[in-house]
C-alpha cells in the first residue's frame, strides 16, 4: 500500500510481563529508532495504532515536536492502567474509538472521541464478496462439518492451547478440526504435534475456514470477534504463563475476556480461563455450542453485537476525519 517500514510489528510482538522483562533492550532500541525516525520525517500526522506501551512512549515525543498526534484504535485502558487516560489527554489530539462502550468510558473523563465503528466489519464484508467456493477440495478436506481451531500466533500460547485443543478432538470423530495455521510460525513447529493427530491446517485462510465451520476453539482476542461476525459458536480459551496471569488477574478490572461477551456485556460465550482451559471442559463446552439449541442462541446474540458496532467503513470514516482535521 506504499508504505515504508522502518521495523515490522512482529518483531516487536512481545506478550505478558515476564516477555516484556526478558526483551526489554530490544523494546527499548525499536523506541529510539522510531522517535529518530519521526524527528527526520517530520510527519503532518503521526496515527497510532493500539499497542500502548509503545506508542504512549512515541505519542509525548511527537506532541513535543508540534506533530499533530491521532490515535486509532484506542488502548485497552478501561480493563487496566485506567490512570494512562490522563496521559492520552495531553499528548493525544483526536482519539478514534471502535468499540461501542469506549465513547462513554473517555466521556467520563471529560474527553471528546469518536465512535467509527468496527473495522472487523470492512475486512469481512471484503471476504464475503471473493469467497471462493471449492474451498474445502482446494485444502483436501472431506464432507464432514468443521470445527475450527484458532490457538493464537505467538509460539507460546499455541505450544500450551493447541495440545488441549487436539485432545478433545478425539472425541468428535463425526467433525473435522482444521487449525488456522499463524504465518509467522514455520510448519515444523505445528508438526510436533499434528502429526498423526489427523488433525489438518490452513495457512492464511482464517476467514475462509470460519466460513466453513460450524463450530470453533478460538484463543482470546480479535479473534473471538472475527468467529462471532462469522456467526461461529465459539469456545474462547486463554491460558497464559502462571506469573503473568496472576498479575494480570490482580490489574484487569473488566468482568470478562472475549470481545463479545465485553460488547454485550454478557456472558455470551464461554470462557475457559488458565486452570479451566482442560479437555473436559473443552470438551463439555464444544458438546454445548455443537447442540442446535446452543448454537442458535449464540447466533442471535451474535447479530445483536454486530448492530452494536456500527456498520461497514470504519476505516473510511477514519481516515476522512484524519484528512480533514489536516
Amino acid at each position: 500500500q506504499g508504505v515504508r517500514l522502518i521495523k515490522h510489528y512482529r518483531e516487536m510482538d512481545f506478550m505478558g510481563f515476564v516477555e516484556v522483562i526478558r526483551n526489554l533492550s530490544s523494546i527499548l532500541q525499536n523506541i529510539k529508532n522510531t522517535k529518530n525516525a519521526i524527528a527526520s520525517e517530520r510527519p503532518d500526522v503521526l496515527v497510532l495504532v493500539d499497542y500502548p506501551g509503545f506508542n504512549l512512549r512515541i505519542a509525548p515525543y511527537a506532541k513535543k515536536l508540534g506533530i499533530k498526534v491521532v490515535y486509532y484504535i484506542s488502548p485497552q485502558i478501561w480493563a487496566w492502567k485506567e490512570n494512562r487516560v490522563h496521559l492520552i489527554k495531553k499528548v493525544v489530539d483526536k482519539m478514534l474509538v471502535i468499540l461501542p462502550f469506549e465513547a462513554a468510558f473517555y466521556q467520563k473523563h471529560h474527553f471528546e472521541v469518536n465512535f467509527v465503528g468496527h473495522p472487523l466489519l470492512d475486512a469481512i464484508a471484503q471476504y464475503e464478496l471473493a469467497n471462493p467456493s471449492d474451498w474445502r477440495t482446494g485444502n483436501g478436506l472431506d464432507d464432514r462439518p468443521i470445527v475450527a481451531l484458532l490457538p493464537g500466533s505467538r509460539a507460546q500460547e499455541i505450544a500450551v492451547k493447541l495440545p488441549i485443543m487436539l485432545e478433545v478432538s478425539k472425541h468428535f470423530p463425526q467433525y473435522q478440526f482444521v487449525v488456522a495455521k499463524a504465518p509467522s510460525q514455520p510448519v515444523s513447529f505445528y508438526q510436533q504435534w499434528l502429526n498423526g493427530s489427523g488433525v489438518r491446517w490452513v495457512e492464511n485462510q482464517t476467514y475462509a475456514l470460519l466460513k466453513n465451520s460450524v463450530a470453533a476453539c478460538v484463543t482470546s482476542g480479535t479473534a473471538t470477534l472475527e468467529t462471532a461476525l462469522f456467526e461461529v459458536p465459539q469456545v474462547v480459551c486463554y491460558k497464559g504463563s502462571a506469573i503473568s496471569y496472576q498479575i494480570a488477574k490482580r490489574l484487569i478490572k473488566v468482568k470478562y475476556i472475549s470481545l463479545v461477551n465485553l460488547i454485550m456485556d454478557a456472558p455470551v460465550v464461554t470462557e475457559l480461563i488458565q486452570s479451566e482451559l482442560n479437555a473436559p471442559n473443552l470438551k463439555r463446552a464444544l458438546n454445548g455450542i455443537l447442540d442446535e439449541k446452543g448454537a442458535q442462541q449464540m447466533k442471535s446474540n451474535y447479530r445483536e453485537l454486530a448492530l452494536r458496532l456500527g456498520g461497514v467503513g470504519a476505516s473510511e470514516r477514519a481516515s476522512k476525519i484524519i484528512v480533514n482535521d489536516l
